[in-house]
């Protein structure tokens, strides 16, 4: 697509000067840009190969903490290196960056040079291959939300993360007049990322102050997971250009609403769209049904990969559009799940549990494995839940903690026969890492609440 550059384009481009520095860059178990910054002659001409990176970054928190109980990597096993394959299809410019382009890394094994297989985007790539083996191809879109505040990251750090003022004093819900006071950021994102090859739809307030959402066109699922992760890490950037800071941590404040990642889904052969049955009830062919099934029947078991931090927990919470039941509803935002589309080409799924601070290629994939168990077992839908679903008593709970979470993730048969068990256990142990680092603090609300009158 217009933004791409081949691999000539880039060697033309650093020829004449237009391109100085090449990011090479693969993706952390938080779903982050980690890599090197190359000169651009150097990579053109050696490093388009191969370069290396040491194996710790699978095995970090958000802190970079080297926890222990990995399997995969360890002080006692000297942490090594994992080779960074550049998929030379991804290179793209970055034009929120002078002179720049980007090119996204696939991790291997240093010895053998197999894929690592907790990596996230081999994660991903499995469950794409295990569907392009029952002749069908996923296409999936994310929606990112994110709040904007007045002052920059080191403002907001040095002063503890206190009176954090979002950039807006109201409810900017698909509000023009105050999103039009932001466009000294927005406008550039936009821009920027369509620049970069990614096919931006629309940005528009969200439901809070300061709150932003910025909507990217359906893609293939490997695609799709890139797009967001680029686009997550250039709104912080160019937050960050414009003097402000920008937050993806899904719940800031007990007293706003959250910010989530809605994904949407639907399977594809042939290159039309598998999901839709013009003769069926709502368009929706048997096929979509089974998907939606295994999808929303195996939802407690990769919760933590929509929901992957403590915080993440906060966010679901009765009448702030963030769901609290794994069921699924038609055109309903009070449900887990909300079928959009009804009766047209159009047709798909949209999974509005995963918080903004998800991991794309984890969640996706994760959905993807739980949909494909649908299909291989043809697995029956509910009828759709109609009205509040807030208010049903028997519609089945998300997981309400990080820790119910981390305990139905290590013990998804699902999900352990679909990724494999060396992939489950590794996240079981980051899951668990999150939760003991958390319950070791004393947080403020504790010394606030006890200090004199316990």
């Amino acid at each position: 697509m217009p933004g791409l550059l081949s691999f000539d384009d880039l060697k033309s481009r650093v020829a004449d000067g237009r391109i100085d520095t090449v990011l090479v860059c693969g993706v952390d178990m938080q779903g982050r840009l980690m890599g090197k910054r190359f000169h651009a002659v150097n990579f053109v001409e050696h490093s388009f190969e191969e370069t290396h990176c040491c194996n710790y970054l699978l095995a970090t928190d958000l802190e970079m903490a080297t926890p222990e109980g990995y399997a995969s990597t360890s002080w006692r096993a000297g942490y090594g290196d994992y080779v960074m394959k550049p998929d030379l299809a991804t290179i793209r410019p970055v034009p929120w960056l002078e002179g720049t382009a980007m090119v996204m890394c696939d991790l291997l094994d240093h010895h053998h040079y197999e894929p690592v297989p907790h990596s996230p985007r081999a994660v991903l790539k499995k469950q794409i291959a295990r569907l392009e083996a029952l002749g069908l191809t996923a296409m999936m879109a994310t929606e990112l939300e994110f709040f904007l505040f007045e002052k920059s990251f080191d403002e907001v750090r040095k002063s503890g993360f206190r009176d954090l003022a979002p950039i807006s004093g109201y409810n900017e819900d698909y509000h023009i007049f105050q999103t039009t006071k932001e466009e000294s950021i927005m406008r550039p994102l936009r821009n920027h990322l369509f620049a970069a090859g990614i096919p931006v739809e629309n940005t528009k307030g969200e439901a809070e102050a300061g709150q932003e959402e910025l909507n990217i066109r359906y893609a293939p699922a490997l695609a799709c997971a890139d797009h967001h992760t680029i686009a997550k890490n250039a709104v912080k950037e160019i937050a960050w250009q414009h003097g402000h800071a920008a937050t993806f941590m899904p719940k800031w404040s007990h007293e706003r609403v959250g910010s989530s990642s809605h994904v949407h889904q639907s399977l594809w052969k042939d290159g039309a769209p598998a999901f839709f049955d013009k003769d069926a009830k709502m368009g929706m062919s048997d096929l979509m049904r089974h998907y939606m099934a295994g999808l929303i029947h195996h939802a407690p078991d990769y919760t933590y990969f929509l929901a992957p931090y403590v915080n993440s927990y906060k966010r679901f919470a009765k009448a702030t559009f963030a769901p609290t039941k794994t069921v699924w509803s038609v055109d309903n935002r009070t449900a887990g799940f909300r079928l959009c589309g009804e009766g047209t080409k159009g047709i798909r799924v949209e999974c509005r549990i995963g918080g903004s601070d998800m991991n794309p290629y984890l969640a996706q994939a994760a959905m993807l494995a739980a949909g494909i168990k649908g299909i291989e077992e043809k697995m029956e839908l509910a009828p759709p839940t109609k009205g509040d679903v807030y208010e049903d008593a028997k519609a089945q709970d998300i997981p309400q903690t990080l820790r119910a979470a981390t305990e139905t993730l290590r013990g998804s048969k699902m999900l352990r026969a679909a990724m494999g068990d060396d992939v489950v256990d590794h996240y079981t142990r980051a899951a668990r890492w999150e939760q003991e680092e958390f319950d070791r603090v004393v947080t403020d609300w504790e010394i606030a609440r006890g200090f004199e009158r316990a």
